[in-house]
């Protein structure tokens, strides 16, 4: 391992440690010091989008929150337009930094009845996951978005599929991964989640559980989750773990039931006044959270 990995492991470590723990009273710490090693990271969705990309990085750093997902559009500016020199430079901002770059946020979907628009985002697709590689991310996330009326369900559920075979490919061959957001109005349902990825073959693509009320729906969470659970990446998404209602406890549990090591990423919504205290206050909560999981 070389120097600049060494330090950044190190510094991941220290920050976690020193701003997670420290706002857990003993008790809590020694308990979460027991349990699974999720970490919890942002989506640069709501809360980061305005933030340029050494702005991000110092303020996910203050805050404790060393892993990001870039979300398309935003003020990071990290895009497919970006030339050789720039990703490296991109790439370099994230080494020198405790902060790992997961990879995209894209918006690319493949439920589409007009083909052409299906190609175009497959192809996007791709355009995408060689910026993950350039930029020394992992993967990239894209999503079904519907199941249209006018055409079979099945028929649709077999093109996302096949879409989701193509690409998978294509990011195996540069060693990422491809994370399947649980999304659109019906593919958010997890009995068709489970029937999409149940004509997946492509090892490369994972589901990245998103906390929809959907999750709750007949048979109940627990349930739903155990039905796709066998394809989970290395990504969840959640919204504030302090807002509504969804039973986020309980998703925890699950999580740390199946030993779950990868990243809890915050997709927060809310507009608070200091993010960055928001943050902060976010992952102490999840620690918290964390530390009483059963």
């Amino acid at each position: 391992m070389d120097n600049n990995q060494s330090r950044r492991n190190f510094l991941q470590k220290s920050i976690a440690a020193g701003i997670g723990l420290s706002l857990l009273d003993p008790a809590t710490a020694a308990a979460f010091a027991k349990k699974p090693k999720m970490n919890l990271g942002l989506v640069t969705y709501q809360w980061g989008k305005d933030w340029d990309l050494p702005t991000l990085l110092t303020n996910c750093e203050k805050a404790g929150l060393l892993g990001i997902e870039l979300r398309t559009e935003h003020a990071h500016g990290v895009e497919a337009s970006l030339s050789t020199n720039e990703r490296k430079e991109v790439k370099k901002r994230f080494k020198d930094s405790p902060v790992t770059c997961l990879g995209y946020g894209s918006n690319y979907a493949y439920h589409y009845t007009d083909q052409a628009q299906v190609r175009d985002n497959i192809e996007g697709t791709k355009k995408y996951l060689q910026l993950c590689k350039d930029i020394g991310a992992t993967g990239i996330k894209v999503k079904p978005n519907g199941l249209p009326a006018e055409v079979a369900k099945e028929q649709t559920i077999a093109q996302i599929a096949k879409s989701f075979n193509e690409v998978g490919k294509f990011a195996s061959d540069l060693g990422q991964l491809v994370r399947v957001e649980v999304h659109g109005k019906l593919t958010q349902q997890l009995p068709n989640m489970k029937a999409i990825f149940d004509q997946v073959t492509e090892k490369s693509v994972k589901v990245c559980w998103n906390c929809n009320d959907q999750d709750l729906m007949a048979p109940g969470l627990e349930a739903n989750f155990n039905s796709v659970k066998k394809w989970f990446g290395d990504t969840v998404h959640i919204r504030e773990l302090n807002v509504g209602d969804y039973p986020y406890q309980e998703l925890l549990n699950l999580f740390t039931d199946i030993n779950y090591k990868g990243w809890i990423l915050l997709e927060a919504r809310t507009t608070p006044a200091d993010r960055v205290a928001a943050m902060r206050e976010q992952l102490d909560i999840f620690n918290t959270m964390l530390a009483n999981a059963k």
